[in-house]
């Protein structure tokens, strides 16, 4: 009975050892999946690097614009990734008419300050760019047609925006677009 018991606990010790500890063939599994996965990385990540930016256009992403020179009731033409940029200087007139404008009148309603970043509400950064065909608006240069308005007047189609850069008239289905930008200093706009 005792050799027995020996043997059931040397059969119970060899089942245990078996079933717990790693067999040669899970190894080769977990190897073979590993060097699998490490291959995967090494054809993707050169695939996915190469379709980033590269470093000449990150370059353009942004764009500083000085306005030291920028008066009331003048504008500066800027280049934003390859895009026409108007920085108009807003006169206490410009402001007032855009301001009292309904909401309601608006095709596309945005207010002036929603166009504009606070503390420099008589600073309007909008994209050269008419939303209708993608043609040059006037208005940003001197003595250009600013329309009836007073804002930009785009020649092809006859498109009219008001001193806000809003779509008052014509066939432009939505407002000059604002984009990303932030003050640096009081004279220096980033762009983008």
């Amino acid at each position: 009975m005792a050799d027995q018991a020996i043997a059931d606990n040397e059969g119970a010790a060899a089942v245990v050892t078996e079933g717990d500890g790693v067999r040669r063939r899970d190894f080769i599994n977990i190897a073979a999946v590993s060097a699998a996965g490490i291959g995967g990385l090494a054809v993707v990540i050169p695939l996915v690097s190469q379709m980033s930016a590269s470093k000449d256009v990150l370059a353009e992403s942004t764009t500083e614009v000085d306005i030291s020179s920028l008066q009331p009731g003048q504008a500066i033409k800027a280049v934003f990734r390859k895009q026409p940029v108007f920085v108009r200087s807003l006169t206490e007139a410009e402001i007032a008419a855009a301001e009292s404008v309904s909401l309601n009148a608006l095709r596309d309603p945005e207010t002036l300050a929603e166009r504009t970043v606070e503390g420099h509400t008589n600073i309007l950064v909008t994209m050269g760019v008419c939303t209708h065909l993608g043609c040059v608006p006037l208005g940003a240069g001197d003595g250009e047609n600013r329309g009836e308005f007073g804002g930009y007047f785009c020649p092809c189609h006859g498109s009219q925006f008001d001193t806000a850069g809003r779509i008052r008239k014509g066939p432009a289905p939505t407002n000059l677009e604002v984009p990303e930008y932030a003050f640096q200093s009081d004279t220096l706009i980033r762009i983008g």
